[in-house]
This record gives structure tokens, sequence and C-alpha cells, in this order.
């Protein structure tokens, strides 16, 4: 946005987001000294360096090599030598390994799965690693078009000069061509067919031609090495415009799943709501204490599966109830203790927005999530487990 002040990048102004390589740019430059090993072309790091990245060195610090350059700091700061690399992606590194594999390859790469399960999060931390720029992003909707994927035109530079190259706006598939990057394209299903066609075109022959300006050197522009795409799909999405098998060839497929552990939810939940807290707030200190946690994973992972950790048949509400809607009530939770301190229990607050989140898809859903306080909840107060017995003793907050 420019200011008279100039541009909000130039004046360092705040962003509510920010790319994954603005973020970790600290670990992308000290990952590129860490290893030099073979890289594919345009790359920015090695391929075992991006997996490093998104999936982090497990609490191992890592030393540069001998000899190694240190990667370039601020001025008047010591070269870091030494470096824990965060995970940023909780799942199965043989899936992450395979993402990888599949783009050195320059082959197209499809995550699909239910919604919340981190699907844009991997594609952009993997463009960030591989090409160092995550925001070349179509996202994909009813309305759009084969401009967004192809080009568009500058108006006034059209009227004025004709079809030219300056008059020429390129698609963020065609930046990433010319540049040997990654693009993304978010909820490809979304997109009607005939740009999904269009895609089809652009993986196969891995150009896009210029008619208006053919004869000329912008009459076609050509992916230059490194090139490829990262593609996202909802399986809920299916028949909303459901990809054809032309364009399913062109990808390679992987699968991103709820996360399976628990334990690593609930660790997911408390850094990703602890970051938003302390982002909108300033405040370090997270009022959402452990036990509170357990809880609101636990009946997100019990609603989600439609069975219990104990084995207990669960009738499975139609909202999705993703690791990202939990994250959002945690963070809603903290900013409630954050923000009207003593006023309440903050696990009181638990089943008030367990319903908001189970009503969003069908209001009849609400008596499925009814019907778990009646069984699972109920069982587990009765075991005696303290936090499963106020939040049973909660129940006609469900009733509003």
């Amino acid at each position: 946005m420019d200011t008279e002040n100039g541009t909000d990048a130039e004046r360092g102004a705040a962003r509510q987001i920010e790319p994954a390589e603005s973020v970790h740019a600290a670990e992308l430059r000290f990952l590129a000294a860490y290893d030099t090993g073979p890289r594919p072309p345009g790359w920015r790091l090695t391929p075992r360096a991006v997996v490093l990245f998104v999936c982090g060195s497990q609490g191992v610090v890592l030393e540069l090599p001998d000899g190694a350059a240190a990667p370039g700091q601020a001025a008047g700061s010591d070269p870091v030598r030494k470096m824990e690399v965060s995970g940023k992606f909780v799942g199965d590194r043989d899936l992450i390994e395979r993402c990888v594999v599949t783009l050195a390859g320059e082959r197209a790469l499809m995550l699909v799965g239910e919604p919340g399960t981190a699907k844009s999060m991997l594609s952009e931390l993997l463009a960030a690693g591989v090409s160092g720029d995550s925001t070349r992003v179509v996202q994909g909707t009813a309305g759009t078009t084969e401009d967004h994927l192809r080009y568009g035109w500058n108006y006034a530079l059209l009227l004025a000069k004709g079809p030219t190259g300056e008059a020429l706006v390129p698609s963020p598939v065609m930046a990433a061509m010319r540049g040997g990057g990654v693009a993304r394209i978010e909820e490809v299903t979304r997109c009607l067919p005939e740009v999904q066609d269009a895609l089809v075109s652009i993986l196969s022959d891995r150009r896009i031609a210029v008619p208006e300006l053919s004869g000329s050197s912008d009459g076609a522009v050509y992916a230059a090495p490194g090139f490829t795409v990262i593609a996202t799909a909802n399986l809920r999405d299916r028949g909303v415009s459901e990809m054809s098998a032309a364009l399913k060839r062109r990808f390679n497929f992987e699968t991103i799943g709820p996360i399976a552990d628990p334990d690593a939810e609930i660790g997911l939940v408390r850094r990703q709501a602890h970051g938003a807290l302390a982002k909108v707030t300033g405040q370090t200190a997270f009022g959402v204490d452990d036990a509170v946690l357990g809880v609101l994973v636990t009946a997100f992972r019990d609603l989600r599966s439609g069975r219990s950790a104990e084995g207990w048949e669960i009738e499975r509400p139609s909202t999705v109830m993703s690791t990202a809607e939990a994250v959002a009530v945690a963070t809603s939770l903290a900013l409630a203790a954050a923000y009207f301190p003593g006023d309440r229990d903050v696990l009181s607050l638990v089943p008030g927005h367990l319903l908001g989140v189970v009503r969003k898809d069908d209001p009849a859903d609400a008596d499925r999530l009814l019907g778990y306080w009646d069984s699972a909840v109920r069982r587990r107060a009765q075991d005696g487990a303290r936090t499963w017995q106020r939040m049973w003793e909660l129940r006609d907050v469900l009733k509003g």
C-alpha cells in the first residue's frame, strides 16, 4: 500500500501474515550454508535441507562444517554457526521426502486431504525451501479464469501502445516459469473444468504461448529449469469440479491425513495458539493450561474419528473437526484469558466454542455433540477425571 511516507515494505510496517521465507529467513540462510551438497536446477537448498527445514532437526543443534562461511547477519552481530531448526509440519517424514523428490524431478505435486490438515501450510513451506518464494499463488474459486493461470493485460498500456511485452501482466504461474520457481495453486477442484484444462497444457508443454505477441521474443514463455507446481485439493470438494484424468496424470498425489499422535497434536495446538496470542497481544504468558488443551484436543479427535481413545463409538458430526479448528478455539480461549482475566474458568468456555464449530455445516450436529456429552464425557466423568467431571457439569451450555 502506498502512503505519503512510502510503501508499507519501505516503512517496515507490521503485517498480519508474513510469508514463510520471511518468518524463517534465518533458518533458510543457515541451511543454505549447512548443506552444500548437489542441488536441483533453480533450488535454493538441497533436497535434504528442504526436508530439514520442514520437519526440523528434532532437537538436534546443527553446526556448520569446518570451512563453511556463516550466513550473513545484521551488522554488528556475531556469525551464526549453530542452530536448532524448528519443526513446522507435524507428520510423516517419509511423506515430506516423497514430496521433495517429486519437486526435484520437476514433477507437479498434488496435496489432498480433509480441510484443516495443513496442506496449504505444507505447500508454502516447500515453496519457500525450494525457491525462496512462496507468494506465487493462485487461489482456486468458481471465479478463477484462465488469465489467472496464464496472463492478462495492463489495459491502459494496451490501449496506448497495443499488445506489447510491456503491457503483458504475467500470472503467478508464468512468473514462476520465467524464474524457475514453484507456483502454488490452492483448491484446484474449485476451478471450473475449462480453467483446469489450461493447467494441463502448461504442465504438458512447459510453456505459455502469447498469440498476440507472435513473431516476437515475447510470443511464448518457456519454463526455466526448476519450475514446478504444487496444488492442493480438499477431499470434501470432490464433485465440485472433479479433476480430469488428464490433469491427474500430470501430478504425483500425496494424501495429508490428520495428526496421528495425540501428544503431537496437543503440542502443535499449543504452539500455534501461543504464537497467535503473542502476535495479537504481545503477551508471552499463555493462559490455557495443558489440562484444558488436553480436553479440547481429545474432544476434537473423538468427534473427528467417530471413536474415542477408549474405543467407544461416537456419532460423527458432518463438520470437519480439524486441527486448524482446534487451534482457532485454543486461540480464542487464550484471548479470553488475556482480555478478561479472572472473569471465568477457561475450561467453562470449551463447550460453547465446540458447539460453534460443530454447528457450522448442519444445525442438527448440535444433537450429535450432545450425544457425545451423554456418552464419552459422562463415562469419563464417572471414572473420576476432574476435568471431565467439570465438562459434564457444563452440559446445559449445549442446549443454548
